[in-house]
């Protein structure tokens, strides 16, 4: 059974960048080879996807937006990407929308997928924010519906920041409840999520978890939802440079357990989105995600035996 997305062409010249692009492709490497005495992820448990369509991205984004990006225009619906605007990030970025579309079908079939990028929260309808253009999680909940492979969905993000596109995107829509825990004082501008836990800094492990713990199953039990979409940020992490929450490395692979189970014991296929991470030594963002991905691993794989 395949359960773990990705393509080569999720690197593109970004230029100097916080954004460590080269993430996904390391992300990967990891994973199938051996670590620490845990075996490698074999090869047969990866799958490529194929590009949102047109049609699908419409599902969320504006034409006239999707016209200036396909023309590669910098716009005022383009501008605040934070990122050049090329033929190859564009191709990337609807290559993450389909990637993230998979995920989802692969778990409404089989419980579990894990996508090794997406989680571009930041994007709206109609305009560009913070890295991101497309967004992939907005996305892959009106194609899953239209596809009618969930009715109710529920975006569970634990970035740093919040997802300030997919709230606004979603406010509206009582098919799809957005939770977000993140940073208080921090980009972006916020809209209010169905549920917003606003954290102030320093926030270490045990208060994160706590939140968590009380938000997460009542969620899950009032909403009922067929599909969870997860974003699974690295960036609350203690020495991530574009926020000052304080979750280790530890605390953050606890939080993924958390998240895994409580959908486990519901029987809630959840999709992951690996999402931001910028920590001054690239190697702990890559060892956050690999945690993420090994975690949906534990978690599903032995509730399966």
């Amino acid at each position: 059974m395949k359960h773990f997305i990705y393509s080569e062409a999720y690197y593109a010249d970004i230029g100097d960048h916080v954004f460590p692009i080269i993430k996904y492709r390391a992300i990967y490497d990891v994973l199938t080879r051996p670590q620490d005495g845990i075996a490698a992820v074999p090869a047969s448990r990866f799958v490529s996807p194929e590009a949102a369509s047109d049609a699908q991205l419409s599902l969320v984004h504006t034409r006239e937006y999707l016209d200036d990006l396909d023309q590669c225009r910098r716009t005022e619906r383009t501008a605040y990407s934070e990122l050049p605007i090329t033929s190859e990030i564009i191709r990337m970025s609807k290559l993450v929308c389909g990637g993230t579309l998979l995920a989802a079908r692969l778990a409404s079939e089989s419980g579990w997928a894990v996508h090794l990028s997406g989680g571009f929260h930041h994007a709206f309808a109609d305009k560009a924010e913070g890295f991101c253009y497309l967004n992939d999680l907005a996305v892959a909940a009106k194609a899953v519906q239209q596809e009618k492979l969930a009715e109710r969905v529920a975006i569970l993000d634990c970035d740093l920041h919040q997802g300030n596109g997919t709230a606004h995107i979603f406010r509206d829509d009582p098919t799809v409840f957005t939770f977000s825990i993140h940073q208080r004082d921090l980009y972006p501008v916020k809209q209010e999520s169905d549920q917003d836990i606003h954290l102030p800094v320093r926030v270490t492990d045990e208060i994160y978890l706590d939140h968590l713990r009380t938000a997460i199953p009542a969620i899950l039990d009032a909403f009922r939802p067929e599909l969870v979409l997860y974003q699974a940020g690295a960036d609350p992490y203690e020495n991530d440079q574009l926020g000052s929450l304080s979750l280790s490395i530890a605390g953050l692979q606890a939080r993924d357990f958390f998240i895994y189970e409580a959908c486990q014991q519901r029987g809630i296929p959840v999709a992951t989105t690996l999402g931001g991470g910028y920590a001054y030594n690239t190697d702990d963002t890559v060892q956050i995600h690999v945690n993420t991905c090994r975690a949906a691993m534990k978690t599903f794989d032995e509730a399966a035996k």
